[in-house]
């Protein structure tokens, strides 16, 4: 049985009975994380994994008078953070993302599941669906892109992968949330259009799905902090959207006051209980909050929690320590890595011959680190990680690998002429971006590990001088960039062959990148974001403010409208076959855009192409985009082999936001429709519909 919204509902009447036996202090309790807040010293240490944060399943609320179960968080994304070095580290969101494969996150959300279900936990907080409005937010790595409409539907599947294993999916951080020095102070403001059509979207394509928990932010949305906020928790999310679960506070400093967020809509204070327990309990006794409000975050709490377990029960499903980290789950993780990871350019050097290369100089500190992202909230403890340097050895014994940090220059160049190739390995890691906690409280940034890209969003100075003095020794060159988001490459890009971009590729991305660099698996990755000429193209932030203007535009459709051509395109990724589009059809049929064409591999090596879909609004009366994704299907081919590939998409997504109405409005007019490999227009076969 899955636990699908109608199947919750079910459990209505049987939750108000149980709410209504209960007295204000029970009720109350079931809003309540269990931990204490002088545990939080324990919980935020990294450095010892037996008592890391979240090392154990976070509780909150239940009833054992009543046989009510609590809440058991266990936080994400990237693999389930909970134990002390066994669980599956899948690679960063963002590499996910690059995959435009919906089917594949769904997998890995039910393994994340699974993984939950052995370590007894019931509730996953780990489906981050934050847009970057810049990509510089330090924590972009744990989203899937800077495209509203791909993170709603890759948030989606992964919603729907975990809750197939009956484990709460929580959905985070509701609202705004894309800076991150500046988290606890700044309030985000932006129009209306922007806040519906941009920034909110993909929420409601999780909470569409199915999703049964929101997790609020820490910033503020409008002067409002979004744990307290009324519009963002119950007129938009349990009004408008119809959402039927329950809403948790981002922990330790997601709410600042009892009444307000109470009354506001936050149903759980995560992960201790400061404003809520004992204080929300006077709250209520002095007319602070009606107890109607406490009532309903019971009966929403409570009825969630009896669907789920009561879904899991009538499952017969029951996961031993076996299940985490297990064979499956880590081939899982492996064929994801395989699949995100993106080529940007390549002069054929790639793939490696192994028959002729026999010595290759491997350049930079990263190829030899195991390196799988963020130290924060969303870092995973495996059993094992795969360095670059592992993964080349391992999957080319034969061929000699010599490895220089990168801290003696000149004999890295003496070497790197005598090699058959260079590969260096570079970019970020946790020092550089990730989650941020201040060490003088949280309204300062003093430049503490982690946070945003403040200084730029190119390679360090010392990685530059390792490209400018080692690359022009050896033309058969190629680069691994390491990171979360969007790298820049203009200053470099032509002093080198080839770019793989890895993303942080999980336990198995040493294993994953060696396998593309000599052949064995054909890269299919397509990044998820666009990749501009000039820093200046993006929009500009001020990480460390107190308020912030969000833009409409962003990303690409911020260049597109400008008329500014990228280096990359948004959904560019290069093969070692090739593909041929021929053949466009685009119609309208039952409230659809149904898009087909016929995709060939014309080239001599088998190869995944993701095949993406855009609408253009050029006649729209409003500003809008030039053109947006609104559909992408992932398609196997081998050599000379040709598929015909169908997109839908709902007319539905082509609305607009209009403000005087307060409702998404369809335009009657001609769209152009677009089938391609990428956002360009080169790539792209085109055609219009009529609505």
């Amino acid at each position: 049985m899955k636990c699908t919204k109608e199947y919750r509902l079910q459990f209505t009447d049987k939750a108000k009975q149980l709410v209504s036996q209960m007295s204000l202090e029970e009720k109350v309790y079931l809003m309540s994380g269990w931990m204490k807040p002088s545990d939080l010293g324990g919980i935020m240490s990294a450095s010892d994994p037996a008592v890391h944060y979240n090392h154990v399943p976070y509780g909150a609320g239940g009833n054992k008078r009543l046989g009510i179960p609590p809440v058991l968080f266990c936080d994400g994304p990237r693999g389930v953070v909970c134990g002390t070095g066994k669980s599956t580290c899948f690679p960063v969101s963002m590499l996910r993302g690059a995959t435009f494969d919906t089917e594949l996150e769904e997998e890995i959300g039910r393994a994340i599941g699974r993984e939950i279900r052995a370590y007894g936990g019931n509730f996953f907080g780990g489906v981050c669906i934050n847009l970057p409005i810049n990509p510089g937010w330090g924590r972009s790595q744990e989203t899937y892109g800077e495209d509203s409409f791909a993170i709603g539907q890759m948030g989606a599947a992964l919603t729907r992968g975990v809750q197939d294993e009956n484990v709460i999916a929580c959905v985070k951080h509701y609202a705004f949330n894309s800076m991150e020095i500046s988290r606890f102070k700044c309030s985000v403001d932006c129009d209306r259009r922007t806040e519906r059509e941009v920034y909110l979207p993909h929420f409601k394509e999780c909470i569409d799905a199915g999703a049964a928990s929101i997790m609020s932010a820490y910033n503020l949305y409008k002067g409002v902090h979004c744990g307290h906020s009324d519009y963002l928790l119950r007129k938009v999310l349990k009004e408008e959207w119809d959402f039927d679960g329950f809403v948790i506070s981002d922990f330790i400093h997601g709410i600042k006051d009892t009444a307000d967020a109470a009354n506001g809509g936050m149903d759980i204070e995560m992960c201790w209980t400061y404003y809520f327990g004992d204080k929300l309990v006077e709250a209520v006794k002095e007319g602070l909050v009606p107890e109607e409000r406490i009532n309903e975050a019971a009966l929403r709490i409570v009825r969630t929690i009896l669907a789920f377990e009561e879904a899991h029960a009538s499952s017969g499903k029951s996961y031993g320590e076996d299940v985490i980290g297990c064979k499956e789950h880590i081939e899982l993780a492996l064929k994801a890595a395989r699949e995100g990871i993106t080529l940007l350019k390549n002069d054929g050097v790639l793939p490696l011959d192994r028959k002729k290369t026999k010595k290759v100089a491997v350049v930079g500190k990263l190829a030899d680190k195991a390196n799988i992202g963020d130290h924060g909230s969303s870092r995973v403890y495996p059993a094992y990680v795969v360095t670059p340097l592992e993964g080349l050895r391992k999957i080319a014994p034969d061929a000699e690998f010599i490895y220089f940090d990168g801290s003696d220059i000149e004999t890295a160049k003496e070497n790197a002429r005598e090699a058959d190739a260079v590969i260096f390995v570079l970019g970020y890691d946790h020092s550089d971006e990730g989650e941020y906690v201040s060490p003088r409280g949280q309204d300062s940034y003093t430049g503490a590990i982690g946070g945003d890209r403040v200084n730029g969003l190119g390679l360090h100075a010392d990685e530059l001088d390792l490209i400018n003095e080692i690359a022009p020794e050896n033309k058969n060159s190629a680069v691994v960039l390491i990171g979360g988001n969007m790298i820049m490459m203009t200053e470099w890009i032509d002093k080198v062959s080839s770019v793989l971009m890895a993303y942080y590729p999980g336990q198995e991305g040493g294993t994953a990148i060696a396998e593309i660099i000599f052949g064995d698996v054909n890269p299919s990755g397509k990044i998820p974001f666009v990749i501009p000429y000039e820093e200046s193209d993006l929009p500009k932030i001020n990480w460390d403010a107190k308020n912030q203007w969000y833009d409409y535009y962003h990303g690409y459709a911020k260049l597109d409208k400008e008329g500014k051509k990228p280096l990359r395109p948004y959904g560019f990724g290069m093969s070692y076959t090739t593909f041929e589009y021929s053949d466009p059809v685009f119609r309208v049929e039952n409230d659809k855009i149904l898009a087909r064409c016929t995709v060939k591999n014309t080239g001599k090596m088998a190869g995944d192409e993701v095949v993406q879909l855009y609408v253009g609004f050029r006649n729209s009366a409003v500003d809008r985009p030039v053109k947006s994704l609104r559909g992408f299907r992932r398609v196997s081919l081998h050599p000379g082999e040709a598929a015909e590939v169908e997109i839908e998409c709902p007319t539905e997504k082509l609305k607009w936001y209009d403000p005087k109405t307060a409702a998404f409005e369809l335009e009657h007019m001609k769209y152009e429709v677009y089938i391609g490999s990428s956002s360009a227009d080169e790539d792209l076969l085109a055609g219009t519909i009529d609505l």
